[in-house]
C-alpha cells in the first residue's frame, strides 16, 4: 500500500511539474520572451544542421534532448549516449523538399563508463544547370548543391544519476564554385533527478566561429565576386524535462517538454510522447509551438532480433504548413558485446 500510493505521489508530482513549466514556458514566451523570429531570420548559416537527423527523435517533434538514451543521442543529446550500455550503428535517410535527401550515420562504441561515437551527415541536390542574364536555358555547365558533417562525440557518465558529452563537428557546404567551411560543438548533460524518472537535459549545439564562402564567381560586364559576408553557424540553447507518467511490465508512456532558443530565429517550445510495448512496437507523437514552418510529427517503430544481433527500425512523418510533408526512416543495429 505505501508503494502504490508513493508510486501515485510520483506520478501525480511529475504531472504538475510538467504542467507547470508548460504553463511557465507559455507566459514567458508570451510575455516576457519578444518574438524576434523576423529580424533573426536569415542570420545563419550551414542550416542543414537544423533538418533532424534521426526518425525516432523527429517522430516525438524533435522533443528529444531530455529522451535521448541510445544511439540517436549523438547529434540530439552527447550525454545520453552512456544511459545504454548498447554499442551500434544507426543509419538513416530523409526524404527532403524539392528532390534533397539528408543521409545520416552514425557508430557509437562504450568502454567503461565512457562513450565514444561518430556521426556523418550528408545533404545534396541533383545536379542543375548553371544559367545567365542571357542563357536563361542553360550554358551547358552543371552544378551541385552540397553539404556535409563529420562529427566526433565524448560521453562520461560521472554519477549513476548526471552525465555529460561533448561533440566536435566539422562542416562544410558547397555551392558551385564557392566552398564554406568551420567547425562547431556540441555541449550537453543530462540528470536524473531521483523523483521517479523524471530527467532534466541541457544542450547547447553548433556553437562556433563565423564563416563566409571562398572562391570566385563570374558576373556580367567581366566582373568578379570573390569577397562575401561572414555569418554564424545555427546556435541553439535547449532545455528538456521528461518522465514517464504510465510504466510497468507492458506498457511505458514516456512525455517530454522542451524550451528551444536558437540565434536565427523566435524562441518556441515543443512537446512529445512515445508509447511502447513490451519493447517490441513504439508510437510517437509530437507537436512544436511558435514555429512558423513545422508543426505535428508522428512517428513509429519496431525492435527485432536478428541473427547476430538486435534491430530498430523507426520512420516518422513530419508536416510543414506551406511545403508539405517530410519522411523519414532510420535503422540501427546494436552489435554483440564482446
Amino acid at each position: 500500500m505505501i508503494f502504490k500510493l508513493k508510486k501515485h505521489s510520483i506520478i501525480r508530482t511529475g504531472i504538475a511539474a510538467l504542467g507547470s513549466i508548460f504553463l511557465l514556458t507559455g507566459f514567458l514566451n508570451a510575455q516576457l520572451v519578444p518574438n524576434l523570429g523576423g529580424q533573426r531570420t536569415g542570420t545563419s548559416s550551414f542550416q542543414f544542421l537544423k533538418i533532424g537527423t534521426n526518425a525516432r527523435g523527429t517522430g516525438m517533434g524533435e522533443t528529444y534532448v531530455a529522451v535521448s538514451d541510445d544511439i540517436s543521442s549523438l547529434n540530439y543529446n552527447p550525454a545520453g549516449l552512456v544511459l545504454s550500455n548498447d554499442n551500434g550503428v544507426v543509419f538513416t535517410h530523409t526524404q527532403w523538399f524539392v528532390d534533397t535527401r539528408l543521409e545520416n550515420f552514425g557508430g557509437v562504441y562504450h568502454f567503461g563508463s565512457n562513450a565514444i561515437g561518430l556521426s556523418v551527415t550528408s545533404l545534396r541536390t541533383e545536379d542543375m544547370k548553371v544559367t545567365t542574364e542571357f542563357q536563361q536555358e542553360g550554358t551547358g555547365d552543371y552544378f551541385r548543391f552540397s553539404d556535409l558533417a563529420v562529427g566526433l562525440t565524448f560521453a562520461k557518465k560521472m554519477t549513476d544519476q548526471f552525465s555529460f558529452g561533448a561533440t566536435v563537428r566539422y562542416v562544410e557546404e558547397g555551392l558551385g564554385v564557392l566552398k564554406m567551411s568551420t567547425v562547431v560543438g556540441d555541449l550537453a548533460t543530462y540528470y536524473k533527478t531521483g523523483l521517479g524518472t523524471s530527467r532534466f537535459a541541457v544542450m547547447i549545439s553548433n556553437f562556433g566561429a563565423t564563416a563566409s564562402p571562398s572562391g570566385s564567381v563570374d558576373l556580367i560586364g567581366g566582373r568578379t565576386a570573390n569577397s562575401f559576408q561572414s555569418f554564424p553557424p545555427p546556435t541553439v540553447f535547449r532545455v528538456g524535462f521528461a518522465f514517464e507518467p504510465w510504466m510497468n511490465e507492458r506498457n511505458r508512456i514516456t512525455t517530454s517538454i522542451q524550451l528551444n532558443s536558437p540565434n536565427d530565429n523566435a524562441e518556441n517550445f515543443s512537446l512529445g510522447a512515445e508509447y511502447a510495448y513490451k519493447d517490441f512496437l513504439y508510437l510517437r507523437g509530437g507537436y512544436k509551438f511558435n514555429v512558423d514552418a513545422e508543426t505535428f510529427s508522428a512517428g513509429a517503430g519496431v525492435k527485432f532480433p536478428i541473427s547476430f544481433s538486435k534491430a530498430a527500425l523507426d520512420y516518422s512523418i513530419a508536416s510543414y504548413k506551406e511545403l508539405g510533408f517530410t519522411h523519414r526512416i532510420s535503422l540501427s543495429l546494436i552489435l554483440p558485446k564482446k
